[in-house]
């Protein structure tokens, strides 16, 4: 009996109780979705994936192997059931499936007693392969090669299952169950705690910017970024006050400093879960969003999943089943503070998997917050962010917390930008603590979430950034400082914010943020302006304020670039530069679009660095003018005024003036 068939354009291998198929998926790309059973289980809303049209396909199909090539990427699978995958060009191998015994199987199903599974899939480990991507990890690489990753989100972990490999190829782990991913030298294996179907992604070309044009296209790109969020974002925990916040904004105006947008952060509500304003300390919304809006800033508004018991909106959303659900225990997620309240209290995360419930809070958004004129919400919290983190005991809409749990803060990013879209508003962004696959494509922006006020982090902010890059989503932020624990009276916090707005005036998205000592009542931190970290370090940042500014025309062409192909801003080296060997793992400089190039200083006390400039390019010194030859390490002298930048060739940016 032939273990192969084609249906259309898509191959299937059929054996015992297994049914694989394979079908084209995108321009040189191909889907794998694999099941203990006879049927592929159609749940689209679990999926990345967007629709595509089809492609020409060309599948052979003979009694020892089936072959299905799409463009430049081919799969072959043996009757015995082994999944190769090679470049149509060649032949050469991209990545094939591996069991370390032949009594192992290759792609691992355990029951869980329903139509759910404990599944593994294997993969060869290859020692020239270099892994770039996987969302947001802070461990402090640029290559994810030999790591462990946990698949499930967390305040500064965010799970994109989408890496960009040095072997010519981009993977998507098309599953947003809880589980892991180890990237050993012995072998690569992928786990899903419980879930229906292995489903997965695979592409290949020469680049990494044609691999990253690919996986955009299926996963969907951002939408072009608003001109007035390329500018500098003024937070902190938090402002009190409509009176306190309008103070800062006039401070601002009145020091003719550039200032785009101004946050209203936590706890300026009701209760959690009223999402509106708390009358007496916000008295008219509309008035205050007017004033800001005539001095050329933008209000942005901090939005949490979150409901308290007490909420004016708990009973009827418990009762529509509007509530994520718990499969044993008492109905709450965990306790936190919130107004009028004088201990921790019982909170719930409302279900962003129900479109239902998306709508329902989008409506309360749109009348408290986007009737007064605000439109930019900040989506804090939304992992999302409990306490255990136990999604074996939850139950949402689309399913079982462990075979759906990563979703979540993409389907809560989703209800804004379907709000706003169906308002009529096209200018979008939402900033967001968590995400998923293809989360840009509503107008997601990340940031590396409660982060400490130490130079080791401002190290690892690097990395992050870049590997969120890697994974699809080209806007990133980081808090600049950090969030907790700089106290600005010290000579260690103000060289770290120095150096920190050097890192963040080449990033994405510009932002300032903490909670800073020494903390006040009402959940509120010490000032946390440009001007209250010392006259030195004023001047500094001061400058770099107005870098930015002249940056601005620069950052929005790359912008473009990134809603027309999914292209980043912001880059690891080995992006522009995948033949340079010493790229590879260079994970301490950064190119933002493909004529800058930054070699942050990240080590305290630090007043020189080496910086390498990649081969195939000439560069020069932004500073000085002078030109260097590309392929050398030079040495590079920084006192804290200075950050090395260069330019590559004949760009003519103005950097410094």
């Amino acid at each position: 009996m032939n273990r192969f068939q084609q249906i259309e354009n898509t191959l299937i291998f059929q054996f015992k109780h297994e049914r694989l198929q394979i079908e084209p998926w995108g321009k040189n790309s191909l889907r794998v979705r694999a099941v203990k059973g006879l049927e592929i289980h159609q749940r689209e809303e679990l999926s990345a994936l967007l629709s595509v049209a089809p492609e020409k396909t060309d599948i052979k199909i003979s009694d020892e192997k089936a072959v299905i090539t799409n463009g430049k990427i081919s799969a072959e699978i043996t009757s015995e059931g082994q999944l190769t995958f090679y470049k149509s060009s060649d032949h050469s191998e991209l990545l094939a499936e591996y069991s370390p015994h032949f009594l192992l199987a290759k792609r691992k199903y355990t029951s869980l007693g329903s139509d759910l599974f404990h599944i593994e899939t294997r993969f060869k480990a290859y020692t020239d392969e270099h892994i770039y991507g996987m969302g947001q990890q802070p461990n402090g690489h640029l290559d994810q090669k030999g790591m462990v990753i946990d698949l499930l989100q967390h305040n500064t972990m965010i799970n994109i299952p989408f890496y960009i490999s040095t072997r010519g190829y981009g993977f998507l782990w098309n599953n947003p169950a809880v589980g892991r991913v180890e990237f050993g030298k012995n072998h690569t294996r992928w786990i899903a705690e419980a879930t229906r179907q292995i489903d997965y992604w695979i592409t290949a070309d020469d680049s990494p910017e044609k691999i990253m044009e690919q996986y955009t296209e299926v996963t969907g790109r951002s939408p072009m970024l608003p001109e007035w969020a390329a500018g500098f974002w003024q937070s902190k925990l938090r402002y009190r006050s409509q009176e306190e916040l309008l103070e800062i904004a006039r401070e601002y105006k009145k020091r003719n400093l550039p200032i785009s947008i101004i946050v209203i952060d936590f706890f300026h509500w009701t209760l959690m879960g009223d999402w509106k304003f708390d009358p007496e300390l916000w008295p008219d919304p509309k008035a205050m969003v007017k004033e800001l809006e005539d001095m050329g800033i933008k209000a942005m508004i901090s939005f949490w999943p979150t409901v308290n018991l007490a909420s004016e909106n708990f009973e009827e959303m418990m009762e529509n089943g509007f509530i994520t659900d718990i499969e044993r225990g008492l109905p709450a997620h965990f306790s936190f503070f919130d107004n009028n309240t004088t201990g921790p209290v019982s909170v719930h995360y409302y279900d962003a998997t129900s479109e239902k419930a998306r709508e329902y809070v989008w409506n309360k958004l749109q009348k408290n917050y986007y009737e007064h004129g605000i439109k930019i919400f900040w989506l804090d919290s939304c992992e999302p962010d409990m306490e255990p983190k136990h999604p074996d005991n939850l139950r949402f809409a689309a399913g079982q917390g462990l075979e759906v749990f990563n979703k979540y803060p993409m389907e809560n990013a989703r209800m804004v930008y379907e709000g706003l879209k169906k308002a009529g508003d096209n200018e979008i962004i939402t900033l967001c603590r968590s995400g998923w696959a293809g989360v840009q494509r509503y107008g997601a922006a990340l940031w590396s979430g409660d982060i400490p006020s130490t130079f080791e982090m401002l190290e690892i902010q690097v990395t992050a950034g870049l590997n969120v890059a890697m994974s699809g989503v080209p806007w990133w932020t980081t808090d600049i400082g950090g969030f907790y624990g700089g106290n600005p009276t010290t000579p260690y916090f103000q060289e770290l914010i120095v150096r920190w707005f050097q890192f963040g005036v080449f990033c994405p998205l510009f932002r300032l943020h903490g909670v800073r000592l020494p903390e006040q009542k009402g959940h509120c931190g010490a000032p946390n302006e440009v001007w209250s970290f010392g006259d030195k370090a004023y001047d500094l940042i001061t400058d770099m304020l107005f870098l930015r500014e002249r940056l601005r025309p620069y950052i929005m062409q790359q912008m473009e670039l990134a809603h027309k192909k999914g292209i980043p801003p912001m880059r690891p080296l080995i992006f522009d530069f995948p033949a340079d060997s010493n790229c590879v793992n260079l994970k301490d400089e950064f190119l933002l679009g493909p004529d800058i190039l930054i070699a942050p200083i990240v080590k305290q006390g630090a007043t020189e660095r080496s910086v390498y400039l990649p081969k195939g390019a000439d560069w020069v010194y932004a500073k000085t003018s002078e030109k260097f030859q590309g392929g050398q390490f030079i040495n590079v002298q920084a006192p804290l005024d200075t950050i090395p930048v260069f330019l590559k060739n004949d760009a003519k940016i103005p950097v410094f003036v």
